[in-house]
């Protein structure tokens, strides 16, 4: 499945948080702490504040992971453009052919195409099917597309 990926990356990372948080910085508070007087203690403010904000990154890829593994992809469309989705545009003012894939925030990478389904472009596709007209509103106005080709997640292969 597509977030299979993501979902490794993000599993990876919350692992090596969780040997932070449990490990290392435990032992760099212990060693701060040996150098004295905590309120003037640099070291010790430091590894403090590396704690809280592993806690805060933990708490936020753990969040994460949750809603990747609810996501039912039966409830993702079957006839209209949704997450996962490939769309091919065509700009109505010129002529030009664009192609993107509707992706999670976590996978963006608009050089190869693929923008979030929270992005202007991508909630402007959602549900939309070939031959649609598409009015995508952006920071520099309005653009007018039309779908020319559309593969929704259930038609592709992973």
């Amino acid at each position: 499945m597509m977030f299979n990926k993501t979902l490794e990356k993000l599993e990876e990372e919350f692992k090596d948080l969780k040997y932070q948080l449990n490990v290392v910085i435990p032992k760099d508070l212990r060693n701060a702490a040996e150098w004295g007087d905590l309120k003037e203690n640099a070291e010790y403010s430091a590894a403090k504040d590396r704690k809280y904000l592993t806690e805060s990154r933990l708490a936020q890829i753990s969040e994460r992971i949750r809603i990747l593994r609810s996501i039912d992809i039966n409830k993702i469309p079957k006839e209209g453009a949704g997450l996962g989705s490939i769309v091919t545009l065509e700009d109505t003012d010129n002529g030009r052919k664009v192609t993107y894939e509707l992706t999670l925030s976590d996978n963006v990478d608009v050089d190869a195409g693929k923008i979030s389904i929270q992005a202007p472009i991508g909630r402007a596709l959602m549900s939309k099917k070939v031959n649609d007209e598409v009015t995508v509103v952006l920071p520099a106005g309005k653009k007018e597309y039309i779908i020319v080709k559309l593969t929704t997640i259930h038609q592709r292969e992973f």
